[in-house]
């Protein structure tokens, strides 16, 4: 179940029963500054408790002041292979290292990592996946199958446990999604780190989207898994959006508006589909604890959406404000999302 130790990266806890936090990556090339910038601010306004960077060469450690001074948000190192980038990124003010300690030298190298984090108290997170198996591992398992992700990530950890250093996330991604699902269930198992969910290279918004929570909700619902990142082909403040819809779909995240719409039928009368969207994109910000309905049918809505804290229901051309099933107000159907979100504002 839930981890039993737990790192610190910047002001955000991970891991023994910390919140779960959502993560994303900025997308745009390191060489762009200003773009950087610009995303990173934008997730953070969209709720991003960690954002992740690419450092694929020392000219990209340069991204790390300008970012860190833009966003009171962690920013997290992404570092393949050259164990001197990780070494910049601590010196520059880095919150954490995501990099694997079996891919940078001998222990050595290793040792240096260790010693730097160590000094400023950065975790570093270790990440497996399909495509990144050692040798060895790969030809004991024959594929890369769940087992062979978790030996890996243990593997990676034993490296940083030999200089005693323990403030360690790990993360095992496959794009299959029953497979992440068993890697993480073993590391559960295993280990006491946090661990970081994901679903990698899980596809495009709808299919990203439907992979992703197949793949966290089945694990967070049993208790599994610290830190959550949804991986999508698209702009990374999506990511963002989905992390925390799924979170709140599962009842983990109950702050915010819990949002309710029927699927319609032959009964609906008013453009609820339209509705449902831009009542939801209204109410994107909303930090009010409550349920708001979006219902097709003046008969059977209110009752359905009882416990919603308010709702509209409309047909043929009216609608109907409810509160708890009551009936509060009627109005035309052009008047609808306006009036509810003035309902939305008393409360």
């Amino acid at each position: 179940m839930s981890s039993k130790i737990r790192v610190k990266a910047g002001s955000v806890e991970i891991g023994a029963g910390a919140p779960i936090s959502v993560q994303s990556m900025l997308n745009v090339p390191s060489t762009d500054i200003e773009g950087s910038v610009k995303q990173a601010q934008a997730l953070a306004q969209a709720g991003c408790q960690i954002i992740r960077i690419a450092i694929p060469n020392m000219d990209a450690v340069s991204l790390i002041e300008p970012i860190k001074k833009a966003v009171d948000v962690p920013i997290v190192a992404d570092i393949h292979f050259d164990y001197r980038l990780a070494l910049e990124s601590v010196a520059a003010g880095i919150d954490k290292v995501r990099i694997n300690p079996g891919n940078i030298g001998d222990d050595s190298r290793v040792h240096e990592v260790v010693k730097a984090c160590r000094s400023r108290g950065i975790p570093i997170r270790i990440g497996v996946n399909s495509g990144s198996l050692e040798k060895h591992i790969l030809a004991k398992y024959g594929s890369p199958t769940a087992e062979a992700l978790c030996e890996s990530a243990l593997y990676h950890a034993s490296l940083l446990e030999k200089f005693d250093f323990y403030d360690i996330v790990l993360s095992m991604k496959s794009s299959t999604v029953s497979t992440m699902i068993k890697a993480y269930e073993l590391a559960d198992e295993r280990c006491d780190y946090p661990l970081h969910l994901g679903v990698t290279e899980a596809g495009t918004e709808r299919m990203g989207l439907i992979k992703s929570a197949a793949g966290l909700g089945s694990l967070l619902l049993r208790g599994i898994g610290d830190t959550v990142r949804v991986s999508l082909t698209d702009d990374p403040v999506k990511e963002v959006y989905a992390a925390k819809d799924i979170l709140k779909a599962i009842d983990i995240d109950k702050s915010g508006v819990k949002f309710i719409s029927c699927p319609t039928c032959g009964r609906t009368r008013i453009d609820l589909i339209g509705i449902a969207n831009e009542v939801q994109e209204k109410l994107r910000g909303c930090d009010k604890s409550i349920t708001v309905a979006v219902m097709g049918c003046i008969v059977n809505g209110p009752g359905e959406a009882r416990e919603a804290d308010i709702g509209i229901a409309g047909g043929d051309g009216v609608g109907l404000i409810f509160k708890k099933g009551e009936i509060v107000r009627k109005v035309a159907e052009s008047e609808l999302v306006s009036a509810l979100m003035e309902e939305i504002d008393k409360l």
